[in-house]
């Protein structure tokens, strides 16, 4: 106590802050951690944003469209007969026939209103396919959404299981250092041979070598989990909870519904996205009438007579006009175009369709698997205790018959290798029905039933 109260003085008065306690988690906070913290939620969630932003880009072709010039410019007049074909460089010339290099001021205002009447549902199908995009972001959210909450809890759930490994491994260290310690005490009274201590010494680093192999597993199992949750690895202590020793309760699994699974509606979003691409597309081969406006006025220093006015006549506009118009455009030759692009969207979708059976398949084969998986998990967790009791027998039979000199070494160590693999089958063996059953959930796309059972 002086000692941790002194190196608590020393961090304070140093201006250090003590590292951080690790976070003690269970796998619901876990998981609920990582649909807040983990990047790829964010990275769904703005692509959400980004196709709501497009309903709205398509729902301003219902607004008519303005445009506004003032121009001011001194320039020559000299006009000449004859075709040019249509560019954007050789501005038209409003002027007299003449080659000088006179210039007047030149003026020019106006604005220009265009509308749309009527479309024949071209700009309801746009909207209509930004909706559809807006719908097919909030399914990937939705599937991201599930994704990380799976790989989260399957993450926990293998630090759980290298945890338990390891503390098996430790618990056969201790053994086999008791062992040691007994076998020596024969040996130095001359009881036993030399050999059996370098066996027992051979086995007991053999069991070390496991451990450290089993926290190496931890501290891997350690890093994954704290990338889902957004921690540092040293502050992820996980709590187990009832994962560890008890089963969850073994009752039938809710039928199956391909249609909710997040990986379904995601596919289903996509091919009603596409679906409204292939309307939209059938609306474009329609006239297109435009309602326009148009206000005007232009200034200028040339007579009609070629003379030029000084000074700054020109550069305020003088002669004004109006119109208002209807124009009708039809694109006959697109047809063709159109018609092919229309074929390549159809088969986009029927290929999405195809995709969305096959996904149906194998969400139904993964239950299948799992519903498997968990009946033999629970066959072998039942089993797993009475492969522990016999294996303690086998070893403490072993052990005495050993010291009584009824039996080698070998005898001893076999039976202690078996007492340890008994053990480690027996502490995976509840994690691995809650694993099981992670599955069955992950297949139906809810895990939620299973964290709610998890966290009880």
């Amino acid at each position: 106590m002086r000692l941790q109260t002194a190196l608590a003085a020393i961090w304070l008065a140093g201006g250090v802050q003590p590292p951080a306690a690790a976070a003690t988690l269970t796998i619901g906070q876990a998981v609920e951690s990582a649909l807040r913290n983990y990047p790829s939620i964010h990275v769904s969630q703005e692509q959400m944003n980004a196709a709501a932003a497009g309903i709205r880009l398509a729902q301003t072709a219902y607004l008519p469209r303005v445009d506004g010039l003032a121009q001011m410019n001194r320039a020559t007049r000299n006009t000449f007969y004859g075709l040019l074909l249509p560019q954007g460089i050789i501005p038209g010339v409003d002027g007299i026939r003449a080659n000088n290099l006179g210039s007047v001021w030149d003026s020019g205002v106006g604005l220009l209103v265009t509308w749309q009447p009527f479309d024949f549902g071209l700009r309801r199908a746009n909207v209509a396919a930004a909706t559809a995009a807006r719908a097919q972001a909030q399914a990937a959210i939705t599937r991201t959404r599930y994704d990380v909450s799976v790989a989260t809890a399957d993450a926990f759930l293998t630090l759980l299981a290298a945890q338990q490994t390891a503390q098996a491994a430790r618990a056969a260290v201790e053994s086999w250092q008791v062992l040691l310690r007994s076998i020596h005490a024969l040996v130095s009274a001359q009881l036993r041979p030399g050999a059996d201590e370098s066996r027992v010494e051979a086995e007991l680093a053999l069991a070390q070598t496991q451990l450290a192999q089993a926290e190496q597993a931890i501290e891997v199992a350690r890093s994954n989990v704290a990338t889902f949750v957004g921690l540092d690895p040293a502050q992820v202590n996980p709590d187990p909870g009832k994962l560890a020793d008890r089963l969850p309760p073994d009752k039938p699994a809710p039928a199956l519904d391909t249609r909710a699974h997040p990986i379904a509606l995601e596919q289903n979003a996509a091919i009603a996205q596409e679906q409204s691409r292939l309307q939209s597309l059938q609306r474009t081969y329609y006239p297109q009438f435009v309602l326009q406006g148009l206000a005007a006025a232009r200034g200028t220093g040339l007579e009609v007579d070629g003379a030029r006015l000084g000074g700054l006549n020109g550069l305020a506009p003088t002669t004004q006009n109006y119109g208002l118009g209807l124009t009708v455009t039809f694109p006959v030759m697109d047809r063709f175009a159109i018609r092919e692009q229309e074929a390549v969207q159809a088969a986009s979708i029927r290929a999405g369709q195809a995709q969305y059976q096959v996904i149906a398949a194998n969400l139904q084969g993964q239950f299948n698997s799992a519903s498997a998986t968990l009946a033999g998990a629970r066959r072998v967790a039942a089993n797993t205790p009475v492969e522990v009791s016999a294996a303690r027998t086998a070893f403490e039979q072993a052990t005495a018959r050993y010291k009584s000199g009824l039996a080698p070494v070998d005898d001893v160590a076999q039976a202690q290798r078996l007492l340890v693999q008994a053990q480690i089958d027996d502490a995976l063996a509840r994690l691995n029905v809650w694993r099981a059953l992670l599955e069955l959930e992950t297949a139906r796309g809810d895990i939620q039933p299973f964290l709610a059972e998890a966290g009880q």
